[in-house]
């Protein structure tokens, strides 16, 4: 196709701005029928749509018989994040995979359930043949979200029940699209690097004693090396990112397309899409972006003053992407402390140390302390501010030499473990499609006959 196919020509500039005319809504307009924007109410809360068992984000606690702001809580299936990590953390095993046997079963599994099913996680970790060759390798795109998605749309078509929702054939799906997304993710950068950049090109097999964090690494190094503390760090990451309730914005894509009835590849698929919106799943990103634009600005790094003048310049659209945002900083839900963040900290300070990073570690220290407070002066605050998870993530994924298309592949790698327990329980219920409802706010008009217009 031509250049001119992919240009905004005028004539679709003019149908654009007739298109933006009549879609404004007035936003008093949302006050007045009570409608709440983003699924949010004034205070920010969310809408109650469903009920879940298997995550709980929690912000506030009862005092005096009102809830008011409370250091973060992050629960999978009843149990503290917390206590999940410390409890891994000691131990020569890793924790993504008995996470994800928690969320999607609903127990913690013994030793003997937990063999049994990385095995079955290993077993799964194989793509039908030729497909590297065959979809991967063809026309790959610059957008690792979108090779993820569009593998797992093809995959539709080398599985014979793949419209089958019953709960055993779903959960056979899930399973395995837990166990290929690594492949699916590092396969379709590997082919991009080989093919854009002239990279050479490096497809290395799964081995099946490895648990998915140690996959990633050894799929992605050309040396297949990686130390103890990089693979640990990498399944702490995906700990944290595998769930985070039903109301997030991935997640009740899973719930809300799921109640249709359709297939788990398209389920997910969507998901992806959603995923993939810089709202939601790109945010590490821009954080390592602010960072490095710091780093280039901020002549001392240690200066309270100089970093607080830059932070400021940043609210005030002077700096970095002009968007007005410390990036990193702040949750939808939480405010005092972010779970997730809180429990990163400890483990980023020591692959700092491993990685001769303690100059920026400290930057980012400083950057946590003085943030809140420059924040709160300059702007209203309704709740607290904090440090959230990608705060701290993309700085641990850049301290991995991760590359940056993958960052978000990386979380959706672990967030297709809570998709797949939230697609299970939607499934369980045997619900009703999901439809909320819009108010139209249009007048009525008279026909007229073209010739007339």
């Amino acid at each position: 196709m031509t250049g001119r196919f992919y240009e905004i020509t005028p004539e679709i500039m003019e149908l654009a701005n007739k298109c933006s005319a009549s879609s404004i809504i007035p936003s008093e307009l949302y006050t007045k029928y009570n409608v709440n924007r983003g699924l949010r109410d004034l205070n920010g809360k969310g809408v109650l749509v469903g009920l879940t068992h298997i995550s709980d984000v929690c912000s506030t606690k009862l005092v005096n018989g009102e809830y008011i702001p409370a250091e973060g809580e992050l629960y999978y299936r009843g149990y503290n994040v917390k206590d999940l990590v410390k409890g891994i953390a000691p131990d020569s095993h890793f924790g993504f995979e008995e996470c994800a046997y928690l969320l999607m079963f609903g127990e913690l599994p013994t030793k003997e359930q937990l063999k049994n099913f990385c095995g079955l996680l290993s077993e799964y970790r194989t793509l039908p043949t030729s497909f590297v060759r065959d979809i991967i390798m063809k026309a790959p795109s610059k957008d690792m979200m979108n090779t993820l998605a569009r593998s797992v749309l093809t995959l539709y078509s080398y599985d014979d029940r793949a419209d089958d929702i019953s709960l055993p054939n779903v959960l056979r799906q899930c399973l395995q699209l837990i166990s290929l997304f690594p492949l699916l993710s590092v396969y379709g950068y590997q082919a991009y690097r080989h093919y854009h950049d002239g990279a050479s090109l490096y497809i290395h097999t799964p081995q099946p004693e490895l648990s998915t964090a140690e996959t990633i690494l050894h799929i992605l190094r050309p040396d297949s090396k990686y130390t103890p503390l990089e693979a640990k760090l990498l399944d702490i990451a995906l700990i944290l990112h595998m769930e985070h309730g039903g109301g997030n914005n991935s997640t009740f894509t899973t719930h809300l397309v799921s109640s249709s009835g359709t297939d788990t590849y398209s389920v997910i698929a969507a998901s992806l899409g959603s995923l993939k919106g810089p709202k939601h799943g790109g945010a590490n990103i821009k954080v390592v972006q602010m960072f490095e634009d710091m780093k280039r600005t901020v002549k001392d790094w240690t200066d309270e003053d100089e970093v607080g003048k830059y932070l400021t310049a940043l609210l005030h659209k002077e700096a970095f992407d002009h968007a007005g945002l410390i990036y990193g900083m702040g949750h939808a839900v939480y405010s005092l402390s972010d779970p997730r963040a809180v429990i990163f900290r400890g483990f980023v300070e020591k692959l700092s140390q491993e990685k001769g990073y303690e100059k920026e570690f400290a930057l980012y220290s400083l950057v946590e302390h003085l943030a809140p407070e420059i924040i709160a002066k300059e702007r209203k605050i309704y709740k607290g501010v904090s440090p959230n998870v990608d705060f701290f993530s993309g700085f641990v994924y850049h301290m991995l030499d991760l590359p940056l298309e993958l960052y978000t592949p990386i979380f959706a790698i672990a967030r297709i473990a809570g998709w797949s327990a939230h697609r299970l329980e939607e499934l369980s219920q045997n619900g009703k499609i999901m439809r909320p409802a819009y108010r139209n706010i249009g007048e009525r008009k008279e026909y007229v006959p073209i010739d007339k217009r």
